[in-house]
């Protein structure tokens, strides 16, 4: 520990702006030819300039071949528990297994515009509470049983026929900042989608890591059942700028320290799914994937190898 063994994935943050549909679905596409894991989709209904999360996961889907989707993250202050399970499962069909879903209580930035688009105001237990319920109410819904039920205050199901079950074992990855929200994921989530790189450093992000380790095992878990999903900020540059401090909140440098970066959170810090963030620049694109992502997987894999 930290490094949790698992597998490494590198993904792209798709912008989900409005104005050119047919260059958001060519990223897409191009993302997924170059053999990127991962696409994940901020989901911020209120803001005007930003496309619907599903629909556009949805379209992304239905345009690609290998690469894998989720929510970064689905604001489940704005969307019902049952329907996000329900497509989510039906978007995992649909695509062969490519969905993974990712949920949050909102971004506490965005919190007027949400209530002003007619989400329910929460104080931080209550968001804390709902999250619970929405997690429970995803398993029950995916079990397909007859008489599904979850007597949630904010989520719940009465009696439904749960299903369509997922194509795979889906994964349920929190994103959350706060003590109590890591404590739940601790408990029941299989992965941690951590903020943005600007809005948590490394160092924070590592230290806030430990206390879920700290809840997985007070729940009776393994720590290495849950995931670490980080959202990394930063460009190639051919000196370094930035990224050399674990307190630095972007990656500015060349190829070689990006891979430096990367590495050690994945052995020292137990990170094992990095989604890159900024402009879809094809050659920014092809150094993550072609260069910066097989040379961390060996790194890795050569640490785990001497490990025994």
């Amino acid at each position: 520990m930290p490094d949790y063994g698992h597998d490494l994935q590198f993904g792209y943050f798709l912008d989900p702006a409005i104005g050119e549909p047919e260059k958001t679905l060519q990223t897409a596409r191009m993302v997924d030819e170059m053999g990127f894991d991962l696409i994940g989709i901020q989901d911020h209904p209120y803001i005007e300039t930003h496309f619907d999360c599903y629909s556009l996961m949805a379209m992304v889907l239905a345009q690609t071949q290998n690469v894998r989707v989720f929510p970064d993250v689905t604001n489940m202050q704005m969307r019902d528990a049952a329907l996000v399970a329900n497509a989510a499962a039906s978007m995992d069909q649909l695509s062969g297994g490519r969905f993974e879903l990712g949920i949050g209580g909102g971004a506490p930035f965005f919190h007027d515009r949400a209530v002003a688009m007619g989400a329910s105001p929460m104080s931080a237990g209550e968001t804390v509470t709902a999250m619970e319920e929405v997690i429970a109410v995803c398993r029950a819904f995916w079990s397909g049983k007859a008489d599904a039920r979850v007597n949630g205050i904010f989520h719940q199901i009465a009696g439904t026929h749960g299903g369509p079950k997922p194509a795979h074992d889906m994964e349920i990855w929190v994103g959350a900042s706060g003590p109590r929200m890591l404590d739940l994921i601790g408990q029941a989530a299989d992965g941690w989608v951590i903020p943005l790189m600007h809005y948590m450093a490394p160092s924070v992000a590592a230290s806030n890591s430990l206390l879920i380790d700290e809840s997985a095992r007070k729940n009776g878990r393994d720590p290495s059942d849950i995931r670490r999903i980080y959202n990394c900020v930063g460009q190639f540059s051919d000196e370094v700028k930035s990224g050399a401090s674990d307190d630095d909140i972007r990656i500015v440098g060349p190829v070689d320290l990006w891979i430096d970066v990367l590495a050690h959170q994945a052995i020292d810090f137990g990170f094992s799914s990095f989604i890159l963030i900024g402009p879809p620049n094809a050659k920014k694109l092809e150094a993550f994937i072609n260069e910066v992502a097989p040379a961390v997987r060996e790194r890795v894999q050569t640490h785990r190898n001497s490990q025994g």
